[in-house]
């Protein structure tokens, strides 16, 4: 890490100490990280947060909380677009299947991984033994603390550390604003800054009915951060490629980007004619809908990011450095040069069967939880019976009690929706594979697409919850007897599937490991630990400096009522925050049409507010997708934000990091309670975030 640069998604347990001290003064103590530990939260709906108070509170977005929202309304009922405020802590809303982890302990396991594999075995036997070692220490560590237990891959399989969580599964909404706030701009501002968003939403975790004591919370900072400070990220970045070869990265660019990319337009495309069919089913495909797109602008910018020549030339350069150390480390070591060789032949492997891998195992040709629900019940029945070793790893013991808690979720599924989703994807399956295809054939059963889907929808029995527990309580003998469609379905692909799963670990996912461990050996020799790992959507930590970006000679979107407008700007600076007043002057200037329409709570408010009110802030932070909802904190420690986007710029930050341009994008502090006092009005929700009793 050069001496200028932020960059970085930190372990907890390896942070860059010397590099805080020496470019900011600041001293990293062991009690702040531990605070920080104990006080963010993992959400399974996709997201990260953190506790704001003594009482379980937690603060994320409300684009993280959309699918539980989506989940507790109903017609005539839409918290998701309407929104929701719980005035008592009786009327707090229990999510359906919402689970949040709080990671406790983090310990190295590598030698023990790296023991059981053995430089004679055949790539096969290495997964094997791979997978067995990681199932047994995750047993041993959930037998002995109770605690959620996950082995984690690091570095490419450079490293291996086990991450020990505690885990609730009682939470309940406390408040989520109208989407109209949270989401002002909509998909045309997404990714973009300015931006001025109530992007938050409050949960309470409860344990045995009552409200679970969070003596580790980030107490929430009433003035926020001002420009030029130091802020840190505690949050649960997803994925990064950071440290890809040049290989792989063509790869992504020139074949799973834009085949990702063409199925994420299809599947947008089928929300998009469903929703306009009524507003009840507007409401139904909100969050599908709202996922996807944002999905689709995110990988877009990244294959933005790897057609620039400049990104390439930097990746290129970079490959080439740490070969110039590995050449000085061993001269006559060729190991380094062998893994880059390596794993561009498995690429060209990989292109052999990568559509139907995704479209068969990884399911993108059965967009639809009801297939997800049915693949389970089939493969529990097949895996649970074996020695935890030997099972697919998302059956492994110390991820059951999570994957059931999901699995039999009341939650309403809509059968109209499932068709239109299963229709989509199951003529995306057809278009890239042909109608001639043997599997295509073998899946829709000699209809077309829709006739397929009204099928398998009207048939299928897992839209209840007791019939997907009794079969798999039922274990094989209820699967073998079962005629449901969807469980059909599910055992006639099985075979297929787990053939390209058994061919994609041991011809791409296990050689991979192998050569990128032996690059990471070459990294830490030359770098020690001055890199941190690619992100796993663990918990990490990642800081910078609040401050806005200049965008001169360069082209910029102008959004205005006759659409969109490019115009090269000769220079500019985009400042560091907005104002509520901004948005108020936004959505007039847009002739209050949506996206840009407020809610009438905010029209009605107006005058209420202090106009100059901080909305929102950017600043250098690394983060990615994964860190919705993430704490942005000061150097007390304090929540002065909530992250909930990056800009466009950022896009390229799964790649390569860069502060030049690229920022990450936070709710202001002040903003909340703001809103919280003077709109909605949520006088309790602000004591609890001030300090004092809430009931």
């Amino acid at each position: 890490m050069t001496a200028n640069s932020d960059e970085g998604m930190w372990l907890l347990n390896s942070p860059p100490r010397e590099y805080l001290k020496k470019q900011y003064g600041f001293e990293l103590k062991d009690d702040w990280l531990k605070n920080a530990m104990l006080a963010s939260v993992r959400l399974n709906s996709g997201g990260s947060g953190g506790f704001v108070s003594p009482d379980g509170l937690l603060v994320t977005n409300h684009h993280v909380a959309a699918d539980s929202a989506q989940k507790l309304s109903k017609p005539g009922l839409d918290l998701y677009n309407d929104g929701f405020y719980a005035e008592t802590r009786d009327k707090e809303l229990k999510c359906p299947d919402l689970e949040i982890n709080v990671l406790q302990k983090i310990t190295d396991v590598t030698k023990e991984v790296n023991a059981a594999v053995t430089p004679n075995m055949k790539p096969g036997e290495a997964f094997a033994a791979r997978r067995a070692i990681m199932g047994k220490i995750e047993q041993d560590s959930l037998k002995e603390t109770g605690l959620r237990s996950d082995v984690v891959t690091l570095y490419n399989g450079g490293a291996y550390h086990l991450y020990q969580y505690k885990k609730y599964t009682d939470v309940r909404l406390v408040f989520s604003p109208e989407k109209a706030i949270a989401s002002f701009g909509g998909d045309v501002d997404n990714f973009e800054f300015p931006r001025m968003n109530l992007d938050v939403a409050f949960f309470r975790a409860y344990e045995n009915d009552k409200p679970i004591k969070t003596p580790n919370y980030f107490k929430w900072s009433e003035t926020g951060p001002k420009e030029n400070d130091l802020v840190f990220v505690t949050g649960h970045p997803g994925t990064t490629q950071r440290l890809e070869t040049l290989a792989r990265l063509k790869h992504r660019r020139d074949y799973t980007l834009p085949y990702t990319l063409y199925r994420l337009r299809t599947l947008e495309a089928a929300l998009s004619q469903y929703g306009m069919q009524s507003p009840e089913k507007a409401r139904q495909a909100g969050t599908d809908q709202h996922s996807v797109a944002n999905a689709r602008k995110a990988f877009s910018g990244q294959l933005q990011g790897l057609l620039d020549p400049s990104i390439i030339e930097q990746k290129a350069k970079s490959e080439a450095a740490l070969g110039e150390a590995a050449t000085k480390l061993a001269p006559d070591d060729a190991t380094f040069k062998n893994a880059i060789a390596q794993i561009a032949d498995i690429q060209a492997k990989y292109r052999e069967f990568e559509k139907p891998y995704g479209l068969l195992e990884t399911g993108h040709a059965f967009f639809s939880p009801l297939f997800g629900i049915a693949r389970h019940c089939v493969r529990m029945a097949d895996e649970l019976p074996k020695k935890p070793a030997d099972r697919l790893r998302e059956y492994r013991d110390s991820n059951l009690e999570s994957l059931k808690f999901g699995l039999f979720s009341p939650a309403p599924i809509y059968p109209e929706l499932e068709r239109a989703k299963l229709t989509a994807s199951l003529t995306f399956l057809a278009e890239n594979l042909g109608g001639d295809s043997e599997i295509v054939k073998l899946v829709l059963a000699g209809k077309n697409p829709a006739s397929r889907a009204d099928e398998l929808v009207n048939g299928t029995k897992l839209l209840d919850p007791d019939e997907r527990k009794r079969l798999v309580d039922g274990g094989k003998q209820a699967i073998a007897e079962s005629k449901d469609p969807m469980i059909v379905l599910a055992k006639a692909v099985d075979a297929e599937a787990r053939r390209l799963r058994t061919r994609y670990e041991n011809e791409v996912e296990e050689p991979e490991r192998q050569a990128y461990a032996a690059l990471a050996d070459t990294r830490f020799k030359a770098l020690g630990d001055t890199v941190a790992p690619d992100a796993t959507f663990t918990l990490r930590l990642a800081f910078g400096t609040v401050k806005g970006y200049d965008i001169g000679g360069q082209k910029v979107r102008r959004h205005t009522t006759k659409g969109i407008v490019e115009h090269l700007v000769d220079g500019e600076t985009v400042p560091f925050r907005t104002t509520f007043d901004q948005a108020f002057k936004k959505s007039a200037e847009m002739g209050g049409k949506e996206p840009f329409d407020l809610p009438k709570r905010w029209l009605d408010g107006k005058s209420k507010l202090d106009l100059e009110t901080p909305f929102n802030f950017v600043s250098t932070a690394d983060t990615i997708g994964g860190n919705s909802g993430s704490p942005v904190l000061n150097r007390d420690g304090e929540l002065v934000g909530i992250n909930f986007d990056r800009n466009r710029h950022g896009l390229v930050r799964n790649f390569v990091y860069t502060d030049v341009q690229a920022r990450h994008i936070a709710v202001h502090s002040n903003a909340v309670l703001e809103a919280l006092r003077k709109l909605y009005p949520a006088g309790r929700l602000v004591r609890e975030l001030s300090g004092q009793r809430s009931d």
